[in-house]
């Protein structure tokens, strides 16, 4: 078995880096507050303000503090959009934020990459899974074709696809529903959201990508 995942320093380090970013940023902005006070249209005065107002040292671990908090919770979306591909003779599993998408040998025809999304394909061309994560499209290439699937260069399907309107006539209103929905968490950067109710689209039978925040469709053959 073939196992494609962020390398360890990335996996690890985001815990460590992201909060001393985190600490780091907010220590710059409090050792500026008392500038930042006197530029009039500077936003959250208050806060500033508030900070100035603050003693030492409880200042600075207040700072801290929350800047690693912030970091953290950073590090946590990040870990989250962290994939791992497992490839063996036998299936195809991707694990991706407590989720598990798990395909056996003949369900599996291809996989391509698409920016970087990873997608499946199945031998009626059907999309199984279409998941982003920041994996080397290189090294995802040698894993599949190391364990005898098929890679390809693009998307097979790529002119089938069209922009999603309001109400797409040829959509049942239930999936044009889920679109809706789904612009919704996109215009909000709710990524999980929007990743999940595309599964949910899936799922009847229409296979959704995004290109400048807009939805393209096409829909099982």
């Amino acid at each position: 078995m073939t196992t494609v995942q962020e390398i360890a320093a990335v996996r690890y380090g985001i815990w460590v880096l992201c909060p001393a970013v985190g600490a780091a940023a907010v220590w710059g902005l409090k050792l500026a507050a008392r500038w930042i006070t006197t530029l009039g249209w500077f936003p959250f005065q208050g806060v500033f303000e508030l900070v100035t107002d603050i003693p030492e040292p409880w200042a600075t671990v207040a700072a801290l503090a929350v800047g690693a908090l912030v970091g953290g919770v950073f590090a946590l979306f990040w870990a989250a959009e962290m994939m791992t591909v497992e490839i063996s003779h036998d299936r195809v599993t991707l694990r991706k934020d407590d989720k598990t998408f798990d395909f056996g040998r003949n369900e599996v025809e291809s996989a391509f990459a698409d920016g970087k999304q990873l997608v499946l394909l199945s031998p009626d061309g059907a999309e199984l899974a279409r998941e982003t994560s920041d994996l080397s499209k290189a090294r995802l290439e040698r894993a599949f074709t190391g364990q005898g699937y098929r890679w390809r260069d693009g998307d097979p399907f790529a002119n089938d696809f069209r922009m999603w309107v309001e109400h797409a006539p040829d959509l049942a209103a239930d999936v044009n529903a889920l679109f809706t929905a789904r612009r919704k968490a996109i215009s909000k950067y709710e990524n999980e959201e929007a990743a999940e109710l595309a599964r949910e689209i899936r799922k009847r039978g229409v296979y959704v990508k995004d290109e400048k925040k807009r939805q393209y469709y096409r829909c099982e053959r």
